[in-house]
């Protein structure tokens, strides 16, 4: 028999790139001693069987892995990282148009994607707001940004997006976040909430006539999208009486105002509410919004309207309507006892708040919960409403 003596064993190294961007590497090794025609045929019975494999995984779906766009119309508001972006105009010129006529103003939104890559969408942006729009209440007005409807967003974060609110500071950066959190606690509890981002903005003045400010924000989901994304309708029609609400989402939503300590809004008024509906034959259902007001953001400027009776926004005050068997709100109360570790671990996993707040916070939740796990307390909270505070009613500053 006719051989072939090789001197050395050698090791070699053999890689076919997949069409989805990873190798398959192979080794083959020569022995001291081999057949000349053995080996030709295992050299080749092995390349066949590589090429196979390649051949079926490229027959293989696409379903493997699960790869996340960061350009979807849903990833702004699907993703709970800190969204740094830059606006750089005329800010000064923004910022000291506030009254009720104002217009928009042609800004630059400026911010890196995930491979470090510039971003730049031109837009425009305009004062927005009640309160805090106004300059002896607050440094820095809300904002609108109004975004082009053009392809200019198609690969950007912001893809398909219209206009959106933006919450600055009116005070401490602290507010802010504390009350994004709030939004955060909403959507625990139902998907008819506004979705919200936390961003890290900075202010750039383009005729360097006002410093450049770095400041935390909120971004809102616009209302539409809220509406849309439930399947339902924006129903702008006030003077609608609470008992014709969606009484589960109403109660809902009323003792979760009553657990952070809210009492600045109205349904009739529509201050601080949306109210969305599936058709023109249903029961419209409530959507809250702005918490700056609640005792568990407890913004320095936040004070009690005097009517309700009570002396601090942390003084909590139920105002649901008035309803004489209490167990009819039993349910909402064991849906809020299942989720209260859930509540919690939004302010303990938070790094971005003082440690003191979190306990003080958490204290605060407390006495939420020994009050729907007390019949008496229920009796005595609960019933606020079929009382003389139960016919306040706040109309809000348009009014």
């Amino acid at each position: 028999m006719f051989s072939l003596t090789f001197p050395l064993i050698d090791f070699s190294t053999k890689k076919f790139m997949h069409r989805d961007g990873f190798f398959i590497t192979y080794k083959f090794k020569f022995y001291p001693v081999i057949p000349r025609i053995p080996f030709i045929i295992f050299f080749c019975c092995r390349c066949i069987f590589y090429s196979q494999i390649v051949s079926a995984q490229n027959a293989l779906p696409d379903i493997a892995v699960e790869k996340k766009d960061i350009t979807s119309e849903q990833s702004l508001f699907n993703n709970d990282t800190i969204l740094h972006f830059k606006l750089v105009g005329k800010l000064r010129e923004l910022f000291k148009d506030r009254d009720d006529n104002a217009v928009y103003h042609p800004m630059l939104l400026q911010y890196k994607n995930n491979d470090s890559g510039l971003i730049s969408i031109p837009l425009k942006i305009k004062t927005r707001g009640n309160f805090r729009r106004n300059p002896e209440n607050c440094f820095m007005p809300p904002l609108l940004l109004n975004f082009p409807k053009k392809d200019i967003l198609k690969s950007t974060v912001f893809k398909k997006q219209d206009k959106l609110k933006l919450v600055v500071p009116c005070g401490d950066d602290d507010y802010v976040i504390k009350e994004y959190l709030v939004y955060k606690l909403y959507n625990l509890l139902t998907e008819k909430s506004f979705r919200a981002r936390l961003v890290l903005v900075e202010f750039e003045d383009s005729l360097k006539r006002r410093k450049t400010e770095t400041h935390y924000g909120i971004l809102l989901e616009d209302e539409n999208e809220v509406a849309k994304r439930n399947g339902f309708f924006l129903l702008n029609r006030k003077m609608i009486p609470a008992e014709n609400i969606d009484k589960s989402e109403f109660t809902k939503m009323a003792v979760f105002q009553f657990m952070i300590g809210n009492t600045d809004w109205s349904v009739p008024y529509l201050h601080n509410i949306r109210l969305m509906c599936k058709d023109s034959a249903s029961v419209p259902c409530t959507v809250p919004y702005d918490f700056d007001y609640a005792g568990i953001v407890n913004t320095r400027y936040a004070i009690p309207t005097p009517e309700l009776g009570i002396v601090s926004v942390q003084q909590r005050l139920y105002r649901g309507y008035c309803l004489a068997d209490k167990k009819e709100l039993d349910e909402i109360f064991t849906l809020f006892n299942n989720l209260k570790n859930d509540f919690y671990n939004v302010y303990i996993n938070c790094s971005l708040l003082n440690p003191k707040y979190v306990k003080t916070t958490l204290n605060y939740l407390d006495d939420f919960y020994k009050i729907i796990n007390n019949k008496k307390a229920i009796d005595t909270e609960f019933g606020a409403p079929c009382g003389a505070q139960g016919k306040v009613v706040i109309k809000g500053l348009k009014e």
